[in-house]
């Protein structure tokens, strides 16, 4: 089996009925220089054999991996793991992509500069309108962009070689959630993405999505919103996003009664500032969810 250029990677969980979309947007590329990577991250919906009888098409190079749950993140770090192309990206499994997706993303990394960890594109959705707001500048990072007023979900694709310098997200025992921007803020403090104002995939949202039920999470995962937002008061480069991630840390130290936490921050006096905001922030999370 050759080399591609491009790994399309997608974690699956329970998307047996979804897939096929993404899979025949992926066999009509007019570029074909790419191999899909599957992560079966323990479905029990027939996810394998569906992924099994596409393989055995042949239509496009593909290949499959059935791993145990361990959440999106975790079907992430195994993805990086196996990945031999020199660049990569994910298509989530309620997703597709535009015909000429790979044809626009191998001409876009074509001779990147060695400060830029890759190329950042656009999301649609089903209607074919852009989500967010688009690029002003050339090259930008994901949190400078964010900051300075950009909106709406994009399409991140990075060098591989890149992407395996950095440490994977950690798992956490009976959790199954750990914000990927975590690994993107770790390269954005050392390299830029160059910016591609194209459509790269059509997005279309499902009810039962983390992106819908995020105060759920916020309540099964308390460990890994931990951590994540421990990283974001370490690393983030603006106060501004700082102290709303301090505010969070608090809501989620609460939530696991590790009081020792308010005081052993890795910025104390900002979160000492977030204190009541945080007390407030854990509240209202308990009351919204209290059904759930």
């Amino acid at each position: 089996m050759s080399t591609k250029t491009l790994c399309i990677f997608t974690p699956a969980y329970n998307r047996a009925y979804l897939l096929l979309r993404l899979y025949e947007s992926l066999c009509a590329q007019s570029n074909q220089d790419f191999e899909w990577l599957v992560i079966d991250d323990g479905s029990t919906d027939g996810t394998e054999l569906l992924l099994q009888k596409l393989q055995a098409e042949g239509r496009i190079q593909m290949r499959y991996i059935v791993q145990n749950n361990q959440g999106m993140h975790g079907a992430h770090n195994t993805a990086y793991q196996n990945i031999q192309a020199p660049i990569n990206t994910c298509i989530d499994s309620d997703d597709y992509a535009p015909i000429d997706a790979v044809e626009k993303i191998l001409k876009a990394c074509e001779a990147l500069p060695t400060n830029c960890a890759g190329i950042v594109g656009l999301d649609a959705n089903t209607k074919g309108q852009i989500i967010g707001t688009r690029f002003n500048q050339a090259y930008t990072t994901l949190e400078q962009f964010y900051h300075e007023g950009g909106k709406g979900d994009k399409k991140i694709v990075y060098k591989t070689e890149v992407v395996k310098r950095y440490p994977a997200y950690p798992l956490f025992e009976g959790e199954r959630y750990v914000g990927l921007a975590y690994l993107y803020l770790l390269i954005d403090k050392d390299y830029v993405l160059k910016t591609l104002n194209e459509v790269l995939v059509i997005v279309d949202y499902q009810a039962e999505g983390s992106s819908n039920n995020m105060l759920k999470q916020y309540v099964k995962n308390p460990q890994g919103f931990l951590f994540y937002r421990t990283a974001m008061l370490q690393h983030s480069a603006y106060k501004a996003v700082q102290f709303r991630h301090a505010i969070h840390y608090v809501s989620s130290a609460l939530q696991l009664k590790k009081w020792h936490l308010l005081w052993q921050a890795p910025k104390p006096f900002l979160v000492a500032l977030a204190l009541p905001f945080g007390i407030v922030l854990r509240l209202y999370i308990a009351y919204k969810t209290r059904a759930l």
